[in-house]
């Protein structure tokens, strides 16, 4: 098949094309304002070609511009429409320069998406929890509670000073806030046991239910809620921020363990002091009690004292100070936990603090179900 066609409505000489054979030669000029005439003519030719492979010639083609290129691509589509291969060749340094940046890209079709079985998406699900959280958990518990040993036999290793710092920062500075909030407690329990023992005539039973509620449950409980919400975001933030600026890399840099340099002298300082907290919370929750019993039922505080002391055995003593340490060591390892898991800047260090508030506090209520099964 041999064809040359010349010219256009608004310039007769400012491109041509001619057919050889299998071979398209483009000549002059496949700009803008003639390329739809071209294509069109040469689109008419390709029915007439009986060939599997053309090839479109550009040496003789003198300028091009991108709708010239885009032309050319289309030209492309259209021959493999036909089951045509269509390739390009030659043409000068600037005319393949112009086809490279032009490029025609053909936009990916996008699949649809395969769906999931909800089994699967559960099984994902369930792995990435068991992975990211309970595994991680359990692996940074191992080493915390590993070098938090250790290193009592090994003090010349240990930050000097640190121990005091954080058992002030822990359990000190939160003494206020506990003894008030137990002396509340104990008092409005007691307040709420007032009606229902005067119908019965139960009224020194009073203190047995201030007491033992006091020294086994709401004792340890309410201390280690707010030491969590107190001290657990404190921890918290402060280990995010030491991630965000790269601190706990420094660290590993000079050879330090993170872990043992910043989580294990809170975990002593809050291991020593949570009892403490603990025994003051028991006291002035049953002085509210106490007061209660008084001012309400005429239980003079001799009688109350004497009462305790039948009703009050050695063992709901040492399950509320047992309950302190286990809720001491979970505040720090998920305040620790999430302060380690930080995303990237501030905005981080805010979402994994309140996080670690919420979980230590969920975690210290189901401790303290399991551990009141355990010694019911």
């Amino acid at each position: 098949m041999k064809n040359t066609s010349k010219g256009s409505p608004t310039n007769q000489s400012d491109f041509e094309y001619e057919w050889n054979e299998n071979i398209l030669f483009l000549r002059k000029h496949m700009t803008l304002p003639h390329i739809e005439e071209l294509i069109g003519k040469v689109l008419k030719d390709l029915p007439k070609f009986h060939g599997s492979t053309v090839i479109i010639n550009l040496d003789n083609l003198d300028s091009i511009d991108s709708a010239g290129v885009t032309g050319i691509y289309y030209l492309q589509e259209k021959s493999a429409e036909k089951k045509i291969n269509c390739r390009i060749e030659g043409g000068s340094d600037s005319i393949r320069e112009k086809l490279e940046i032009f490029k025609y890209e053909k936009p990916e079709i996008l699949q649809k998406p395969v769906k999931i079985p909800y089994l699967a998406l559960l099984g994902d699900y369930l792995f990435y929890i068991y992975y990211e959280y309970i595994l991680a958990f359990f692996t940074l518990t191992a080493n915390v509670l590993y070098w938090s040993v250790t290193d009592i036999f090994k003090l010349k290793t240990t930050r000097k000073g640190e121990f005091y710092n954080q058992a002030v920062n822990i359990g000190v500075n939160a003494v206020y806030i506990v003894v008030a909030m137990a002396f509340i407690i104990g008092l409005v329990l007691a307040l709420q046991s007032v009606a229902p023992l005067r119908n019965f005539g139960a009224n020194i039973f009073i203190v047995d239910l201030t007491v033992i509620a006091m020294m086994r449950e709401m004792g340890p409980l309410i201390t280690a809620i707010l030491v969590a919400g107190r001290s657990g975001s404190a921890i918290a933030a402060e280990i995010a921020t030491m991630k965000v600026t790269s601190e706990l890399d420094a660290l590993k840099t000079m050879g330090l363990n993170p872990v043992r340099f910043v989580i294990v002298p809170k975990m002593h300082g809050s291991i020593i002091t949570m009892p403490f907290l603990t025994i003051l919370a028991d006291l002035f929750g049953i002085l509210g009690g106490m007061l209660i019993a008084y001012l309400y039922l005429d239980i003079i505080p001799t009688v109350f004292i004497n009462r305790m002391g039948e009703s009050l055995y050695n063992r709901d003593i040492l399950i509320g100070i047992f309950k302190s340490f286990v809720f001491a060591s979970l505040i720090v390892l998920t305040g620790s936990f999430f302060g380690l898991r930080v995303g990237e800047g501030a905005e981080g260090v805010g979402k994994v603090t309140t996080l670690a508030v919420v979980v230590a506090i969920s975690l210290v209520i189901v401790a303290d179900s399991i551990l009141g099964l355990m010694f019911y």
